[in-house]
């Protein structure tokens, strides 16, 4: 186990929207080490969503976060030989990440098209509450109200 948590960094908000789940999210596509490309992709994602939309392109990406953020998941907890799945809620900053690693693994699987075009999609399907990402987040809900029974083994 770790002696201490280790400290987070400083991250900067992104140049265009200013926002700093914005940046994490450039950051999580991030391949490579190609920051511009990761930059472009993400930004010609939001532009198509004000395109289809019509609307700010920052509530759409908000409000499909907030959809897809995870409220519980289970962790598991070893208790003498057996290991129990542990429901527990999830942090605001672990929801975020999530949320966005859920999108972009959705938004990857898709079929066809280019990648800001099917991270758009994504995005729009996440913030109407559909898509394989809202799927994922019923799951882990659903996997956390079955181990329910476990609650109070909490970490």
């Amino acid at each position: 186990m770790r002696r201490a948590k280790p400290e987070r960094r400083e991250m900067l908000p992104d140049i265009r929207f200013n926002s700093l789940n914005i940046q994490t999210m450039i950051q999580h596509v991030l391949k490579q080490g190609k920051k511009s490309v990761a930059m472009g992709l993400v930004y010609d994602a939001m532009d198509l969503i004000k395109e289809r939309t019509e609307k700010n392109p920052m509530e759409v990406f908000d409000g499909a976060l907030k959809n897809v953020g995870p409220a519980m998941e289970v962790r598991p907890r070893r208790v003498g030989g057996a290991t129990y799945q542990v429901p527990m809620e999830v942090s605001s900053d672990r929801r975020v990440t999530l949320a966005i690693r859920w999108i972009l693994s959705s938004a990857r699987e898709r079929a066809g098209k280019s990648f800001p075009d099917k991270l758009a999609s994504e995005l729009i399907d996440a913030f109407n509450e559909t898509g394989a990402a809202i799927r994922k987040r019923d799951e882990t809900h659903k996997m956390a109200e079955a181990n329910r029974a476990f609650s109070h083994y909490r970490i």
